[in-house]
């Protein structure tokens, strides 16, 4: 059995516990916010930001069980970097044009 230093397991620990909280907090913004942009704002950061705590977890438990840096899954960090944001502005210029189209509500 693989057994991880103090030194790895309470930094990994840590970064997965922040993982569940900035997702956790991400996905409340889903049910506090009325709008659909805010939303897209706050579930982007949350999805961003969790993911790539777990997977510095990844590369840090990875690199110690393998006694050498494991650094490919560092790309998966760039690809949700990237792909997330340009993602939620796609979604949001398709809410702007859903709602030119719409006549005004006045509520």
């Amino acid at each position: 059995m693989n057994d991880l230093p103090l030194w790895v397991t309470i930094p990994s620990t840590l970064l997965l516990v922040l993982s569940g909280t900035m997702t956790l907090i991400g996905s409340a913004g889903l049910l506090r916010f009325r709008r659909f942009y805010s939303r897209m704002h706050a579930v982007t950061l949350g999805n961003t930001m969790g993911a790539g705590c777990v997977v510095l977890t990844s590369v840090l438990v990875a690199s110690t069980l393998a006694h050498r840096p494991v650094v490919h899954e560092l790309l998966i960090i760039m690809f949700l970097v990237i792909v997330s944001p340009v993602t939620a502005i796609l979604l949001m210029q398709a809410a702007l044009r859903r709602d030119a189209r719409r006549p005004v509500r006045e509520d």
